[in-house]
């Protein structure tokens, strides 16, 4: 029998360089479009006539960023001005900019060292503001402001009383409701009443971590929450401010309500997502039913309409798929049509792209645990080397759609398997608070057992498994490691902690509110320092059998340097094989392409050093 010829090998470029043109924007008046694109080889925000060929003359790059790149950036409802966020080498003490696309004229609008800016609101009806919140005063607390865009002029509009952790605007652009923290880690909906915040619902610390505010509702009498209090999943409920009574308007046994696309001019609620294996989405308002029917069709994959014009009748469509990436669509509301406007990485149509498929398995304790697989193209999914790929957070979760280090694994030859082990986010309360208190505990039990569930199917060889992760991933990483040695060959920690009491206790100061989210579902540094000492890989390194890679943001805000350096030190001390790589202008994750094409060549070569993979070389 003749074997079958590996697919070719697609560059590490192509996969993890910058996107040719990504995160298109429309204009509010619909005459512009906006998106980013490598200017120099940096991310930066491009601007033309909508109707022009995105790659022509007519469109030129706005701003003139030489280091990072420019990720977040938005229209200003007054069609004139760019506002884009940016940090100082992955400080995350991000700064508000705004720019004029006729003149480039570029100005830091919060122009203050050791400050975080986070944008809360911008209106249609309040062209020239937004409403920010800075942490100037407090550094543990952000107070929320008016920000005037002509003159860069900032007003307090609501002090912190000292637990709030976010600030919800009314239709008036009033700061109205507010997000407080408890000491017991839940948290309060506060509702001001002229000067005075009074509490109109609270969270206790199961519903946390799925409820919040989604905004006041057009009816200003009213508010949209997602809400799992009496329920395992998130819903969306409307709640009346006057009896505080709520009402179901989307709810599913198991998965939380993940997204809900808002009338940006009225506030109304219009539909809501449901990430299952797949993203749904219910339609709750009959005038865009038709439309998001039609988007359905546009590709295959999964849809986000990521912006509107002002007259809502033309929308900007995100389509992700598992085997092509981003692609946008211009969507006409009167014709029902949509119209291709680019990829984001159009050199992935040369190449042969895995497929992502949804998987279930039990864990020993008889939990389902739902993820994804990941197999290479060409080959018999039989006896291969994998690498589990542990997503961060941990309250988060993968889902289905381009992942491209899924496909970096697959074309080099490895099963990847992606679980959502419990405590991951989306999957009900229940679910989600079933990971309390057990870091390196049952969590990364339903990560072994997701090993075993690939080898009992034949799909991995049970010798030649690599652990691998970021953030939170990196830790699991870690803990693969030092608590289960014996079932990884190797593992490779990007920005993960080595030592849970020392990464609560050098947290950013303004999580300090939220501390109480970490001290009830992770432990408490202060009262029970033996028993995350015993969660904490830092104190089994001897334990460690397996070559390790660890790679660190020196900037990182997260997870400071320490933890890497404090695990690399050990491994020094006493042997142990190791690769360890710091990016001095980096923080949690790597930002600049450069130094991503770096740590993946680094990753790649280690890899397939210890689990006999295909290398670019």
């Amino acid at each position: 029998m003749t074997e079958v010829p590996p697919v070719p090998l697609i560059p590490r470029e192509t996969l993890f360089g910058n996107p040719e043109r990504v995160s298109p924007r429309l204009s509010p008046d619909g005459g512009r479009l906006a998106f980013l694109a490598p200017k120099d080889g940096v991310l930066n925000v491009w601007v033309g006539p909508v109707g022009s060929p995105v790659g022509g003359d007519d469109f030129e790059a706005v701003t003139d960023d030489r280091k990072r790149g420019i990720r977040l950036f938005f229209w200003a409802e007054d069609n004139e001005h760019i506002v884009y966020l940016q940090d100082e080498g992955g400080d995350e003490n991000w700064r508000i900019h705004a720019v004029h696309p006729a003149t480039k004229e570029d100005r830091d609008l919060t122009p203050f060292e050791n400050v975080q800016a986070q944008l809360l609101e911008k209106s249609p009806h309040f062209p020239d503001t937004l409403l920010v919140a800075l942490n100037r005063e407090n550094p543990e607390l952000h107070d929320a402001y008016r920000l005037t865009l002509s003159t860069g002029e900032l007003d307090l509009v609501a002090k912190n009383p000292g637990n709030v952790v976010g600030w919800v605007a009314d239709r008036d652009f009033d700061v109205r409701a507010a997000m407080a923290a408890t000491p017991e880690g839940g948290f309060e909906l506060l509702l001001r009443e002229d000067e005075d915040w009074r509490q109109i619902l609270a969270w206790d610390k199961e519903d946390a971590l799925s409820s919040g505010p989604v905004g006041f509702a057009e009816d200003d009498g009213k508010m949209y929450l997602l809400d799992s209090r009496g329920a395992n999943a998130a819903r969306l409920v409307l709640l009346d401010l006057e009896s505080s009574q709520t009402e179901a308007l989307v709810e599913d046994p198991r998965y939380d309500v993940s997204g809900v696309m808002v009338h940006p001019e009225t506030h109304a609620a219009q539909a809501a997502a449901v990430q299952r294996a797949r993203t749904e989405w219910i339609p709750l308002d009959d005038t865009i039913r038709d439309d998001l029917e039609a988007i359905g069709n546009l590709g295959r994959g999964d849809f986000t309409v990521t912006s509107r014009d002002r007259a809502d009748e033309g929308w900007l469509v995100a389509v992700d798929s598992d085997e092509g990436g981003g692609s946008y669509y211009a969507y006409d509301r009167k014709t029902k049509r949509g119209e291709h406007l680019f990829d984001a990485r159009p050199e992935l149509a040369e190449y042969s792209l895995a497929t992502m498929e949804p998987v279930s398995l039990t864990s020993r304790d008889g939990l389902e645990v739902e993820g994804y697989l990941t197999l290479p193209p060409g080959v018999e999914p039989r006896n291969l080397p994998m690498v589990l790929n542990v997503h961060g957070g941990p309250w988060a979760r993968d889902g289905w759609g381009y992942d491209p280090e899924a496909q970096w694994f697959a074309n080099r030859g490895y099963a990847c398997l992606q679980v959502n082990y419990r405590g991951s986010t989306g999957y009900g309360k229940e679910f989600l608070n079933a990971g309390n208190r057990e870091w390196a505990g049952k969590m990364h039990d339903d990560l072994v057992d997701a090993v075993a569930w690939a080898v009992e199917r034949g799909v991995a060889d049970p010798e030649k498994v690599a652990i691998y992760g970021g953030s939170y991933g990196g830790y699991a990483a870690l803990v693969g490691a030092t608590f289960t040695p014996d079932l990884f060959r190797c593992a490779v920690d990007i920005v993960g902690p080595s030592n849970i009491i020392t990464l609560i206790e050098s947290v950013p100061p303004y999580w300090k509110p939220l501390i109480a989210t970490f001290t009830e579902r992770v432990g408490n540094p202060e009262t029970e320092p033996d028993f995350l000492k015993s969660r904490s890989p830092l104190f089994f390194v001897e334990n460690i059998k397996i070559p390790l890679l660890i790679a660190q943001g020196a900037n990182d805000p997260r997870v400071k340097q320490a933890e890497a350096e404090q695990i690399v030190a050990a491994m020094k001390e006493r042997g142990i094989d190791h690769e360890y790589l710091l990016f001095e202008d980096e923080g949690h994750g790597f930002a600049r392409p450069e130094n991503r094409l770096k740590f993946y060549a680094a990753a790649e070569g280690f890899l397939a050093k210890h689990l006999g993979g295909r290398t670019e070389g």
